[in-house]
């Protein structure tokens, strides 16, 4: 009888953690010290910090893009650049692809052209001819290139790198609280585990928030 009780008290324990995958916080993902706002409204935010040189960002593109196909309908997803130093030239390339609008067509390309790794991209000229290359007015993107918006975009992309002390790449945040990676989760096919069980858990305290705010 008293076996039967500890393993119905163990049961009892466990069942939250089973129920939500085994997910463990400062295992599977940390908190985020200072939680930070969100820029999707109604929609839980899922934010990839990335860069363009970095060869598991690149093996993370597959399983990104698969999941992005199949993503809960409640979340938003953003990229954001890193934004250490020798990445800046990148960080701004990516914000001059999203003011011409062509970040759907070039950010695979450019992607495999990095890591391909000739001619290295890592100056305004190379990109510019990387661009013509693929169809996009090289006057046009120099012009988005230096223009206040991007480097506006890349000031804000620094700020959010510190705020979330984003130090390797690629990092995933889930509604400013959360934040994850292939190496925390056990994998690239891993990590979007824990990001559905994190969107689940920001949507769940959102709910609660709205409830307590009530009158």
């Amino acid at each position: 009888m008293k076996r039967l009780l500890a393993l119905t008290v163990s049961l009892l324990v466990l069942a939250p953690v089973l129920a939500f995958g085994g997910f463990e916080e400062g295992r599977h993902y940390a908190e985020v010290p200072f939680p930070q706002p969100v820029e999707t409204g109604k929609q839980i935010e899922v934010r990839e910090f990335f860069w363009y040189g970095c060869p598991h960002c690149y093996t993370l593109e597959p399983a990104l893009n698969r999941w992005l196909s199949r993503k809960p309908a409640n979340v938003a997803f953003v990229r954001t650049p890193g934004t250490a130093q020798r990445w800046l030239t990148h960080a701004q390339a990516f914000y001059a692809f999203e003011a011409l609008g062509v970040t759907e067509r070039l950010h695979p390309a450019f992607f495999e052209a990095v890591q391909r790794g000739k001619p290295r991209l890592d100056d305004e000229q190379s990109l510019v001819q990387f661009v013509k290359e693929h169809g996009v007015d090289p006057a046009k993107f120099r012009e988005a290139f230096a223009s206040f918006g991007v480097r506006l975009n890349v000031e804000k992309a620094k700020r959010l790198n510190e705020a979330y002390g984003i130090n390797s790449v690629p990092t995933i945040t889930v509604d400013g609280k959360y934040v994850t990676s292939p190496s925390l989760a056990g994998g690239e096919e891993a990590v979007f585990k824990v990001i559905e069980f994190l969107v689940q858990k920001a949507a769940r305290e959102r709910a609660s928030a709205r409830g307590s705010a009530r009158p």
